[in-house]
């Protein structure tokens, strides 16, 4: 089953229930100024409030579209008065649509269903470089310096989620909570299992040792 990702800028979000349409399972996550805190797989749709609590509803927009993560998702800004200027600012700033709010979960999937076709992957990265280390998202595999890169699929999802925060320290928590809501239970015992073979063959395609334990924190991809 594929995963479409749809972040909105409202905490609700994280109480919006998961939908299956066909062989599609849509996925909320809310999204601060911080950006995606969760595995990104797929295509990607945000719903962006005019007003947010920490910066601008345009100033999200444009941190989204520097984002590799976020870059080709599809943006809808959301706002309270139907305004000409308001839908010029937000397509300026790199939106590709406007709504009049509010947002509830009905209003998200009506559009992005309403939306969607068979060209929605235009919405989904494609690939992630960071330095030596490349992950072909369509073919579900990674590479060290152009060597292939031996992985299981849960160790795949846990590189791909390292690789999107490069030199930042992740717990444990962390890491589980940001394989996804729609990953199976997982302890932190197991966090570390998969730690360790994700090392080993990273070491076997010439990579060295990018991560790097934090003694009783959790883990860091280390990005020259």
């Amino acid at each position: 089953m594929s995963v479409v990702n749809i972040f909105v800028t409202s905490a609700e979000a994280n109480s919006f229930e998961a939908f299956e349409h066909g062989n599609t399972k849509f996925i909320f996550s809310s999204l601060g100024a911080e950006g995606p805190t969760t595995l990104v797989e797929g295509p990607v749709w945000a719903f962006i409030d005019w007003v947010m609590d920490e910066l601008s509803g345009l100033e999200m927009c444009r941190r989204m579209r520097a984002d590799a993560r976020t870059a080709n998702a599809h943006i809808t800004m959301v706002y309270e008065d139907d305004d000409n200027d308001f839908r010029k600012r937000a397509l300026q700033a790199g939106a590709d649509d406007y709504m009049r709010g509010p947002i509830t979960r009905t209003a998200v999937l009506d559009r992005v269903l309403a939306l969607q076709s068979n060209a929605s992957e235009r919405h989904a990265a494609t690939r992630l470089q960071q330095g030596h280390l490349s992950i072909d998202f369509l073919a579900l595999r990674a590479f060290w310096a152009d060597q292939p890169i031996d992985l299981r699929p849960n160790e795949f999802r846990l590189l791909h989620f390292l690789a999107e925060n490069p030199n930042r320290v992740l717990t444990r928590e962390a890491l589980i909570s940001g394989l996804g809501k729609n990953e199976a239970p997982i302890d932190e015992r197991t966090v570390d299992v998969w730690i360790g073979r994700l090392r080993r063959a990273i070491k076997a395609a010439g990579g060295g040792s990018p991560l790097r334990t934090i003694r009783s924190v959790g883990y860091v991809f280390d990005l020259d």
